[in-house]
């Protein structure tokens, strides 16, 4: 398996191309909390005709590996740098949104990418708003796919932060060999049936997640300084963008990305009707058929 050293961190990266004579467009995949590239993989593959399509496992989830020890971390800084300046470089790495911004502009200059389309989902999409903002001259349009603006409420995140941290901290390995457990997993994500292999690999991807990084992107992606930071990233974005809701996502309801677009018109919203926070597997025909009219206009 492919990895690259981003910021002193292993990340998995995987390339799906189809054999051309043509220089092909890059379209970058950016999954959600506490999931990997994989569900990307069907929807990567239905764009191959048009683009050459990059997925890569976040910091911390999927085959990535977390947040990596001084010793690791220093070999990938340059050696001009003391031995002071590398341990402050890693002290400073963290779960903040900001950091896998970052995170995506080093993976991509690893690569030497210097223009992408991006196709973001869900905790990654917000990544994806920041990155956009940051470094505008490397997007070429961008697919928010699960994304908005939610309200600050003390009550209610104290509440999500106390369920998240029990929910992350009791993953107990054989959970994924327990007959439905990946159908009762995934009941709350889903309006429309997927596959079976997918609701496992989302299981096992949970399971798998690094603890500190799960953790962490809880505090970081739903907080009050969130609330507050994404109407502002929405309303400066220049970048094209189309933001896609599911109908019955009650993760990240449809409304929340009604309004962010709402706040800019560079932002053109899409509604997947009997689909919830996966539209692009609860319904593949109509997720692709709004992406494709959105790319090439």
């Amino acid at each position: 398996m492919p990895y690259i050293r981003v910021r002193g961190v292993e990340h998995y990266y995987e390339w799906m191309k189809q054999p051309s004579d043509v220089v092909k467009p890059v379209m970058v995949f950016i999954h959600g909390w506490a999931g990997s590239s994989r569900y990307w993989r069907s929807t990567a593959e239905a764009l191959l005709p048009e683009f050459d399509c990059l997925l890569y496992d976040m910091r911390g989830f999927g085959r990535s590996r977390g947040k990596p020890t001084i010793t690791q971390a220093a070999e990938s800084v340059v050696e001009s740098q003391s031995t002071e300046e590398k341990t402050e470089a890693i002290a400073e790495l963290s779960y903040e949104l900001e950091e896998y911004a970052e995170d995506l502009a080093a993976l991509l200059d690893g690569l030497q990418l210097q223009r992408v389309y991006i196709n973001a989902h869900s905790m990654g999409a917000s990544v994806a708003t920041l990155f956009f903002n940051r470094y505008p001259e490397r997007v070429e349009k961008g697919i928010l796919t699960c994304s908005g603006i939610f309200e600050y409420d003390e009550k209610a995140f104290a509440a999500f932060y106390k369920f998240g941290g029990l929910v992350v901290k009791f993953r107990p390995k054989w959970l994924g060999k327990i007959p439905l457990a990946d159908r009762m997993f995934m009941a709350r994500f889903l309006h429309s049936p997927i596959p079976k292999s997918e609701r496992q690999a989302f299981l096992q991807d949970f399971i798998d997640a690094d603890y500190d990084a799960a953790i962490g992107t809880i505090f970081t992606s739903v907080s009050k300084a969130q609330a507050e930071l994404m109407p502002h990233e929405f309303a400066k974005l220049t970048v094209p963008t189309l933001l896609v809701a599911g109908e019955y996502d009650i993760i990240i309801p449809a409304e929340m990305g009604r309004h962010a677009a709402s706040l800019n018109d560079k932002v053109e919203f899409a509604l997947i009707p009997n689909t919830a926070h996966f539209p692009m597997l609860e319904d593949p025909e109509t997720y692709l058929a709004r992406v494709k009219e959105f790319l090439n206009n």
